[in-house]
């Protein structure tokens, strides 16, 4: 191999190393993701810029495929369309903004790393390094975020081994100090391993099951039990006095996953529910594009789909605490949790039905994003997935 062609190479395999890695779901491996901007400023053309962004971003979201065949009961063919059309957005930004010109860099990957973190291309905006400040900053807040802004920025200068040293000695400090965001107390997260048929079966007989888990949960005071999104299937009145009566002899406030329909669409929401009655605090700002958004449908005077609600409800209120929701595919993008944690919420509930996830690393990259931002901003954190 020549010698030009060799650095090219390199520089695409270890991108494909960072995203395989950083998004492992390990917490403590996000800030392998910090070397993509490294792997950015170190190409020499447009062409090696495309090709590196396309390995770090398909090697990050590699669980994309086998998770829509398993969500359709299909072949792997839709998923793998589906997995290279998100990464254009990502792939795109990184190659329009990326020069030659070393001085312009950092503002240059500063704009590529703000549009990826909102919309419209913050809509596909995963495997975000900055995710990770959460992992090198714990407890700084938006400070932290600052500071990693500010080395991600030095890491596409020639400072880059400089820069690059000195946010490996946080990471080390990090991860030898490392404590998981604690519960807050009284609430409690319930997983269920109950597959697709959790939000599908809407038998009496399922709600029961899932009374008797609030109920065996909640035993011994006062509880906020939290299921996880889509557990109470599609909401109706019928639901709604089932399990309003099943709780007005306790104390128990349950939160849980739902479907509203309406002549329109739906809305993936979270309710509050106790022995009082019963109301949806929540409706998701980001449901995932394409399976549950369909925002051509309108264009084309069909109804349906999951609405986006963009930039509503950021921060809501349940059982007297101020709470940051987070449901499954917000988890995984940039824009939600920043706007969350700028009303200063009290603590983040993360909910996700993964079910469709099995054999792939989609679930344990959801907990270890939310898990970096909830130590980012020291809040303590409440999960709650069905797999």
């Amino acid at each position: 191999m020549r010698r030009e062609q060799l650095q090219p190479t390199a520089l695409i395999a270890v991108s494909i190393v960072a995203g395989t890695v950083g998004w492992s779901g390990q917490v403590l491996l996000l800030p392998v993701a910090f070397a993509f901007p490294v792997l950015w400023a170190l190409s020499r053309t447009r062409r090696t810029v495309a090709v590196v962004s396309t390995g770090y971003f398909l090697a990050a979201s590699r669980g994309l495929p086998q998770g829509v065949a398993n969500f359709y009961s299909s072949d792997l063919l839709p998923g793998l369309l589906l997995w290279l059309c998100a990464s254009t957005g990502f792939v795109i930004v990184h190659t329009v903004l990326w020069t030659k010109r070393t001085g312009a860099r950092p503002c240059r990957y500063l704009l590529a790393a703000v549009l990826m973190a909102i919309p419209p291309f913050g809509i596909t905006g995963w495997a975000h390094p900055i995710t990770a400040a959460g992992v090198l900053f714990p407890g700084w807040g938006w400070w932290g975020l600052v500071a990693a802004t500010a080395g991600v920025m030095g890491l596409v200068t020639r400072m880059w081994p400089a820069v690059a040293i000195v946010l490996a000695g946080f990471w080390i400090w990090a991860a030898a100090t490392w404590d998981e965001p604690k519960l807050p107390e009284s609430w409690q997260g319930v997983d269920l391993e109950m597959g697709k048929s959790l939000g599908r079966d809407p038998s009496m007989q399922r709600h029961l099951d899932l009374i008797a888990t609030v109920k065996d949960r909640a035993s011994g005071g006062p509880f906020t039990i939290v299921l996880p999104e889509s557990a109470l299937g599609f909401w109706t009145p019928t639901v709604e006095r089932l399990w309003v009566k099943a709780l007005q002899e306790s104390d128990v406030t349950v939160i849980a996953g739902a479907a509203v329909i309406d002549p329109g669409g739906y809305d993936n929401v979270l309710l509050v529910l106790s022995g009082d009655g019963a109301r949806v605090i929540y409706r998701e700002r980001m449901p995932v594009p394409g399976s549950m958004w369909q925002p051509w449908r309108s264009l084309l005077g069909a109804s349906g789909g999951a609405r986006a609600r963009f930039f509503a409800n950021p921060v809501v209120t349940a059982a007297a605490a101020r709470v940051a929701p987070q449901i499954c595919y917000e988890q995984l993008i940039v824009w939600p949790v920043l706007q969350s944690m700028l009303q200063e919420p009290d603590f983040i509930v993360a909910v996700g039905n993964g079910w469709w996830t099995k054999g792939t690393s989609i679930v344990a990259i959801q907990r270890a994003s939310t898990q970096a931002w909830a130590r980012l901003f020291a809040k303590p954190l409440v999960l709650s997935f069905n797999t």
